[in-house]
């Protein structure tokens, strides 16, 4: 069984007990957290629950194995001939979890078969 959820402006297909960066979120390591916006979620004989935009009573629940900070990108600015140069460093903050579990219930979503129709 998979899910496909959203989180910081990006959507992640994930299965069971898979380690996933996402965005950082404020929660504190060793936490579960709740992830409610499930898009769609699949099973292994190809039948998908789609959502629109969202899944009724679905949730994938994870746990916060760590916060950290992806590596250094630099991003440098110039224009040539008039001496402008600006050079900075970014690293984004990424939290890692583990999921431990894809929650769905009895919704009203409409089923898909592989083909999208």
């Amino acid at each position: 069984m998979y899910a496909v959820f959203a989180s910081g402006g990006k959507q992640q297909r994930v299965e069971v007990d898979t380690l996933i960066d996402v965005e950082k979120l404020e929660v504190p390591v060793g936490e579960e957290v709740t992830l409610s916006n499930v898009l769609a979620i699949g099973d292994d004989e190809g039948h998908v629950k789609v959502g629109t935009p969202y899944l009724e009573n679905a949730a994938v629940i994870g746990e916060v194995v760590q916060q950290g900070k992806e590596k250094k990108i630099i991003v440098f600015k110039s224009k040539r001939r008039t001496g402008y140069k600006r050079k900075l460093g970014h690293r984004q903050r990424f939290t890692r979890l583990r999921i431990t579990e894809i929650q769905h219930g009895n919704n009203t979503s409409e089923e898909v078969d592989e083909n999208g129709t």
